[in-house]
C-alpha cells in the first residue's frame, strides 16, 4: 500500500469530516444492525431505480428465504453520499454492504474500509463473466473492492433524419466523421453538425484513447498523467478540432455540460453527440417529436473498430465491519448476477455488470439498444482507479483544458501539458 497516498487520503478525510454536518453523522443503522440480529445493513443510492422500493421487497424476501436473516436497506442520496460514507468510515459505523460509485471505490479501498471480493468471486465461479471495465474499475492494489453490479456507457447519438437528408452514413473512422460532419453543416448551415462540449469530461477521453493514449498510468506508487502524449494530444487534437478548425461545433458549446448537449439534441438542433445510454428515454421526454429519429453507434476508433469510452455506474462493496462476510456475499452474488441483476438493469435503464446478461440485449436489432451494449461490453474502460480521481475532477482539470483550447486562449499543446502536470500531482496527492 502507498502510504503516501494513504496519508493524503487520511488527510482528504479529515477535511471532509470537519465539513460534515450532524445529520450525514446520524441515521442508518451503520455497522450496528447486524450485530447479533440476524439483519444485513444495506446502503443503497437513491434515484437510480424508480420501482426501488417494490424491488427491495422482492429481494429481502428471497434473501430471507435462503438465508433465514433480514435486509435493513437505507436509501442515501448521491448529493449526501460521499460525506456521509467518509464520516461513517472514520466512525467505524458503515454498513455491512453499499452501493458505491465506480470512482469511489478505490478511494474507500485505499482507507482501508472495503473487504476484498476476489475470492468470494472466484468461489462463485463468475471471474470471467464479469464486465472488464468494471472490474478495473473496482480493483485496487491488484485486489477487487467493488463487484460490478450497474453501469452506462456513452457511444456517439446521431439524428437520423439529419443524415439521411444530408446523404450519410453512421461513421467508423474519425476520417468518416469529419465527413459526416461536413455534410451536415453543409446542408444544415444553422444546426450544429457535432456538439464539443467543454465541461463534459467523460466526453473527451475516448479521444486520447482511440488514438492510443492514455489518461494516467501507476508505476510503483507513483501515478504520471499522459493527456500531453502525442497519441493523446492528436486525439483531443482531433475533437477539439471538430469545433475550432472545422467549426461544426458552436462557441456556446464551450461551456456545455452534457446536459446542455442532450437539451441541444432534443431540440433538434445537434447532428451527432457523445452521449450516454441512459439518455434516449430523456430525449423523448424532452421532445416526443424526436421519437424513431435518431440512433448511436459505438464510437469509432482512429481507423476503425471501438474507441474506449468511460463506464459510469456502481459497484457493490463489502466493509470491513461486517461481522458475517459469508452474509454479505450472498446478498451482492443475488443483486449483481442472476435474476435480480437482469431486472434491476432493465428497471433503472442501465446495463447489467455481468456479461452473460447481456447476450439477448447484444442481439437486439434496436438501434438504441445493441450499439450501446456492444460499446460496453468491447469498447467500455475506466478512469485511472486512484483513490484520488475524485480530487481531479473537483478541480475540472479536463473541462479547463478543454475550454482554454475551445475559446483560443490555449493551443492543444500548452492545454495538455498543464493539465497532465495538475493531474499527476493531485493524483499523487498534491491537490
Amino acid at each position: 500500500m502507498n502510504r503516501a497516498m494513504r496519508r493524503s487520503v487520511a488527510a482528504a478525510t479529515g477535511a471532509v469530516l470537519l465539513a460534515a454536518t450532524t445529520a450525514a453523522c446520524g441515521g442508518g443503522s451503520g455497522g450496528d444492525s447486524g450485530e447479533g440480529d440476524g439483519a444485513l445493513s444495506v446502503w443503497i443510492m437513491q434515484g437510480t431505480n424508480p420501482d426501488a422500493d417494490d424491488f427491495f421487497d422482492e429481494v429481502a424476501a428471497a434473501f430471507e428465504e435462503e438465508t433465514g436473516a433480514t435486509l435493513d436497506v437505507e436509501f442515501v442520496e448521491w448529493g449526501d453520499a460521499h460525506d456521509r460514507f467518509v464520516t461513517s468510515i472514520a466512525g467505524g459505523t458503515t454498513p455491512d454492504v453499499a452501493e458505491t460509485g465506480t470512482t469511489w471505490t478505490p478511494e474507500f479501498a485505499d482507507a482501508g474500509a472495503l473487504a476484498p471480493l476476489d475470492e468470494h468471486v472466484s468461489g462463485a465461479g463468475v471471474t470471467d463473466d464479469l464486465v472488464e471495465g468494471l472490474v478495473e474499475a473496482g480493483t485496487y492494489d491488484e485486489q477487487l473492492y467493488g463487484m460490478p453490479w450497474y453501469a452506462g456507457v456513452r457511444s456517439l447519438v446521431y439524428n437520423t433524419e439529419m443524415f439521411e437528408q444530408a446523404g450519410v452514413e453512421p461513421p467508423t473512422t474519425w476520417d468518416e466523421l469529419e465527413e459526416a460532419a461536413a455534410a451536415l453543416k453543409e446542408e444544415f448551415p444553422d444546426k450544429i453538425a457535432v456538439a464539443v462540449p467543454g465541461d463534459a469530461e467523460f466526453t473527451v477521453y475516448p479521444w486520447v484513447w482511440g488514438a492510443g493514449g492514455e489518461v494516467a498510468t501507476l508505476e510503483g506508487d507513483t501515478w504520471t498523467s499522459h493527456l500531453d502524449s502525442p497519441e493523446a494530444q492528436e486525439g483531443i487534437g482531433f475533437w477539439t478540432g471538430l469545433a475550432t478548425e472545422g467549426g461544426y461545433s458552436s462557441e456556446g458549446a464551450t461551456t456545455w455540460r452534457e446536459t446542455d448537449v442532450l437539451d441541444a439534441f432534443a431540440a433538434g438542433d445537434v447532428g451527432m453527440a457523445v452521449m450516454g445510454s441512459w439518455t434516449p428515454g430523456a430525449i423523448v421526454e424532452a421532445n416526443a417529436d424526436m421519437e424513431g429519429k435518431f440512433a448511436a453507434v459505438p464510437i469509432p476508433g482512429q481507423d476503425g473498430g471501438i474507441a474506449p469510452s468511460v463506464l459510469g455506474g456502481s459497484h457493490l462493496s463489502m466493509f470491513e465491519t461486517a461481522e458475517d462476510k459469508d452474509l454479505a456475499w450472498t446478498f451482492i452474488e443475488m443483486m449483481t448476477t442472476g435474476e435480480f441483476a437482469q431486472k434491476w438493469a432493465e428497471q433503472s435503464g442501465y446495463f447489467p455488470g455481468q456479461v452473460s446478461l447481456l447476450d439477448e440485449t447484444l442481439a437486439s436489432t434496436d438501434p438504441l439498444v445493441a450499439p450501446f451494449a456492444e460499446q460496453f461490453v468491447d469498447g467500455g474502460a475506466s478512469v485511472p482507479a486512484a483513490p484520488t480521481y475524485g480530487a481531479v475532477q473537483a478541480k475540472l482539470t479536463t473541462s479547463t483544458m478543454m475550454q482554454s483550447i475551445l475559446s483560443g486562449e490555449q493551443d492543444v499543446a500548452t492545454a495538455s501539458a498543464a493539465a497532465a502536470e495538475e493531474m499527476t500531482s493531485v493524483l499523487n496527492g498534491a491537490g
